[in-house]
């Protein structure tokens, strides 16, 4: 089985706020297979899906971004999971242009509280994560006030494009393997 978490805040006021991005990326993904995250197991919303061969387990931590690594190692002990091979994180990440993804493994968390919690809680950074540039066009003085607030009407149409980029991400990683899905992903533009 493999363990797709998307981060995020529980609680409607931080739905479509940049930190949010990672469970807008799982929802999207319980959405298309039609069905609704909403078991509750191991302080985490959940849905099982089935993509190719390989059991799937979306999760959406209840537990705030900060502690998020509490619901992750429940998870991973409860499926007995290796952290390293079957846990795949979604996360918002303020260094990186709005739009921009990369899939990466072997990372500290580069100050990101909720990744900083699941490298804590599972003793190991090694896990995949598909980290998602939040990063608004001109700079922020205050990061915490700019992801906890509902993006921008202009940057919708980039967010949804990320969104779905994410989602073929997570396909690709689950059906043709992390190389050639880091391969595909991480690609830099191309600049015309």
């Amino acid at each position: 089985m493999k363990l797709i978490v998307g981060l995020g805040n529980p609680g409607e006021e931080y739905e479509r706020t940049p930190h949010n991005i990672g469970f807008l990326v799982v929802d999207r993904i319980a959405s298309e297979r039609g069905v609704e995250i909403r078991n509750r197991q191991c302080r985490a919303l959940t849905a099982r899906i089935q993509v190719g061969d390989e059991p799937v387990l979306l999760a959406k931590p209840e537990t705030f971004m900060n502690l998020s690594g509490l619901s992750v190692r429940e998870l991973v002990a409860e499926y007995d999971l290796k952290p390293e091979a079957d846990l795949v994180v979604v996360q918002d990440e303020l260094d990186f242009p709005l739009g921009t993804l990369r899939i990466q493994t072997r990372r500290s968390s580069a100050g990101h509280n909720g990744i900083e919690s699941i490298i804590g809680a599972l003793g190991t950074q090694v896990f995949l994560r598909i980290r998602m540039g939040v990063a608004p066009e001109r700079k922020v003085t205050d990061g915490q006030s700019y992801l906890l607030s509902p993006f921008r009407k202009g940057d919708l149409t980039a967010v949804d494009g990320m969104i779905e980029t994410a989602v073929d991400a997570v396909k690709s990683i689950l059906t043709e393997g992390v190389a050639a899905a880091m391969n595909r992903f991480n690609r830099k533009e191309e600049k015309d």
